[in-house]
């Protein structure tokens, strides 16, 4: 039995989703998620009568190509339909729905799987994509401006540790200053210490030499009375 390429037929269920209008068509490689299958094709239709629309084309090209369904689900369903081949599911939605269940989230460790230049065009054309992208960029944008404020905060507590380690630097350079202050204080407390000690001996020793001339002077006092 000849091997079913299975991302061959993953590409051009994209392709056909695409022909028949529906829009944001993503393909996901799982096979290194899960074993239930290889690809997902995932995409957008606007109503219940193109989802079964596209689901009905993708089963009728398969077959003439000799790919059999394996199972089906959301028959009945007006907003999701699920074609199982094995290798390669299929997932039509609504916008609601595919919104609701995002499948893409669940699935986000999955390799997207590159599609079509032409097809690609057409999808960032469409209207759902744009949306999708200004929600994005909405998004990033209020991403950005919370890292920015952050950064703005960081800078602040920066400056803020700055500022104390500068004005800690200071105040180390005041307090060793007042220490030499009260240091040369103290030296020059000594040094008119000295002094004054030196003086009080210098006036004491003047005080004898006066008391000395004193008694010179009475004594030649007496000396003169008596002649």
């Amino acid at each position: 039995m000849e091997k079913i390429d299975f991302r061959g037929l993953a590409v051009k269920a994209a392709q056909i989703a695409d022909d028949k209008k529906a829009v944001n068509t993503v393909i996901l490689d799982v096979r290194s998620l899960t074993a239930i299958s290889d690809y997902f094709v995932v995409t957008t239709a606007e109503s219940s009568p193109q989802i079964n629309a596209i689901a009905a084309e993708i089963e009728k090209t398969f077959k003439e190509e000799g790919v059999a369904v394996v199972r089906r689900e959301g028959i009945s369903s007006q907003s999701w339909r699920v074609i199982d081949y094995g290798g390669l599911v299929v997932h039509i939605m609504s916008p609601g729905v595919r919104e609701t269940y995002e499948l893409e989230k669940l699935w986000k460790n999955a390799s997207v799987v590159g599609l079509p230049e032409k097809l690609i065009v057409k999808i960032k054309d469409s209207k759902q994509f744009q949306k999708v992208a200004a929600k994005a960029a909405k998004t990033v944008n209020a991403e950005k401006k919370k890292v920015e404020r952050k950064i703005r905060q960081a800078k602040k507590a920066v400056k803020k540790a700055e500022n104390k380690i500068k004005y800690g630097k200071k105040a180390k350079t005041i307090k060793k200053t007042v220490k030499k202050a009260d240091s040369k204080v103290k030296t020059a407390k000594k040094t008119v210490k000295k002094s004054l000690k030196a003086a009080g001996s210098k006036i004491k020793k003047v005080k004898k030499t006066i008391k000395a001339v004193g008694k010179g002077v009475q004594a030649f006092r007496k000396t003169m009375k008596k002649k």
